[in-house]
């Protein structure tokens, strides 16, 4: 079903059948890149069984497992400077900015680790908390880090300067002329400030993709000088006993965890399966289509609405690697990507050749079908956003309801494959078109339009994919009607 909302909400009208025909079934595993237009396939992978309760449970198990693991390591990192600090010598205002400085740069540290841990990509993590709430949790800690390690060296230096009885720039020039460690950790300090800084969002929404994931590396620069301060200055860490090897368990872990998230696994995974361009297909306005082959493709372990961090093995290409969501449920022999032209990068990409090797990292995301806690789901979509939540399509049972915006029918990606699914699948599919200062779109991402488009919103759950203006304008339509936070699965365009 669509509409478009150009004023008010209109009556809703049947499309008439669109003219495409299901991907032909083949006897072999062969795929050439003439079977590569032909976007759906014959089979659908199905509902996967609804079962709300055992994966709710087993998130929250998880989860909280992971929250109470994290506090309890923290208190023993500062549990540390409590057993090796008498009170009764934490007299003065010396002692106490020195002391401050010290479990400052104790929870720092600890923070460092554990925000290093949730991007090392290892599956446990992604799958129990997701890609969208690891970044989020990354970057709250990210902002936590810059401010504990600003503290811990003025409190340190102020503390230093008071007990020496000389200025502070003085203090800071003894510790400049110090052993290799310190003046490491000046800077790491300096390092992390910078990465703090270009995190901002509106610094960082101005920078290139490449240029700030390059940049973002430098951290595990702090983590290696941060290790030879801790160890060398530390004074709970430098003397060996407990806390010099707990602290070492904590390295080698994050480390252990980092190499084979991002080293160990991808190789793998590659390895296994020889990845390569099969075609590069142009679809609706600055959109294109890649379709990736390769071999034991029904072995690979990848659901619809995961994405890859890709990396094409051609010319210019090679040096770069971009999450893309999945376009179409896997379906054993092939995969699409789908992305939009916005930089040079993305504009080399529609000039791959088939037989190009592709270098995959992944899948990660639970922005799947099994994350649902209701039968019925509403799925909301806006620019690229549709390529995730086409191939969600597949994967939900019948009754779905699609909401897609644009700015006009030219615009609309995988028009014919929606219409086609949406008549299969017995779902309702809306398009809501029009400029962003139109009447119709805003009544339409209104609590008031929410509610007449989608009834019976309440007992769905919500997949939301996107830009920022439309993940933030549907959340405002949502609140009001008061879905709950965990029935409402985004994707947001954010890495």
């Amino acid at each position: 079903m669509t509409v478009t909302a150009t004023g008010s909400i209109p009556r809703v009208r049947l499309p008439e059948r669109p003219d495409v025909s299901p991907r032909p079934k083949h006897d072999d595993a062969g795929f050439t890149a003439a079977d590569a237009p032909a976007a759906l396939h014959h089979e659908f992978v199905g509902d996967w069984g609804y079962q709300p309760t055992v994966p709710d449970q087993a998130d929250r198990g998880a989860r909280l497992f992971l929250v109470i693991s994290f506090w309890f390591m923290l208190a023993v990192s500062i549990e540390l400077w409590w057993l090796d600090t008498p009170l009764h010598s934490v007299r003065g205002t010396a002692a106490v900015l020195t002391e401050s400085g010290r479990v400052t740069g104790m929870a720092a540290g600890f923070f460092l680790l554990t925000q290093i841990l949730l991007m090392s990509r290892i599956s446990v993590l992604e799958r129990s908390i997701g890609s969208h709430d690891l970044l989020v949790w990354h970057r709250e800690l990210g902002a936590a880090v810059v401010v504990l390690v600003i503290a811990h060296v003025v409190l340190i230096t102020l503390g230093y300067a008071a007990e020496s009885g000389i200025s502070v720039f003085g203090q800071t020039g003894q510790l400049w002329n110090a052993p290799t460690a310190m003046i490491s950790a000046y800077i790491a300090t300096g390092v992390l400030v910078a990465i703090g800084l270009l995190a901002i969002r509106s610094v960082r929404s101005r920078m290139p993709y490449e240029l700030w994931y390059y940049l973002h590396l430098l951290s595990y620069l702090v983590l290696l000088l941060g290790y030879g301060h801790q160890f060398a200055a530390g004074q709970e860490l430098s003397k060996g006993g407990f806390g010099h090897w707990y602290w070492v368990a904590l390295y080698v872990i994050t480390v252990s965890c980092v190499v084979w998230g991002r080293f160990v696994r991808p190789v793998s995974l590659n390895a296994r399966h020889r990845l390569r361009v099969a075609d590069v297909v142009a679809e609706a306005g600055d959109m294109v289509s890649i379709y990736i082959t390769g071999r034991r493709m029904e072995d690979l372990d990848v659901r619809a609405g995961q994405y890859f961090r890709w990396r094409f093995l051609a010319r210019g290409c090679w040096w770069q690697a971009h999450p893309f969501s999945l376009s179409a449920a896997p379906n054993g022999r092939w995969l699409r990507l789908t992305i939009k032209v916005v930089g040079k990068h993305t504009s080399d990409l529609r000039r791959l050749r088939p037989g190009v090797a592709v270098f995959a990292e992944g899948p990660w995301g639970i922005f799947t079908a099994d994350q649902r806690r209701h039968p019925a789901a509403l799925l909301i979509a806006g620019g690229s956003g549709i390529a995730p939540i086409r191939a969600l399509l597949e994967e939900l049972p019948t009754g779905t309801i699609i909401i897609y915006r644009a700015r006009s029918l030219e615009e609309l990606v995988f028009r014919d494959e929606l219409e086609w699914l949406a008549d299969n699948r017995e779902a309702r599919l809306w398009y809501v078109l029009g400029s962003r200062d139109d009447p119709g779109p805003r009544r339409a991402f209104s609590a008031a339009g929410m509610r007449e488009l989608v009834p019976d919103v309440k007992q769905r759950d919500v997949y939301l994919c996107g830009p920022p203006g439309l993940v933030e304008t549907s959340l405002r339509a949502l609140k009001p009607l008061r879905i709950r936070r965990k029935h409402i699965h985004m994707d947001p365009f954010e890495f």
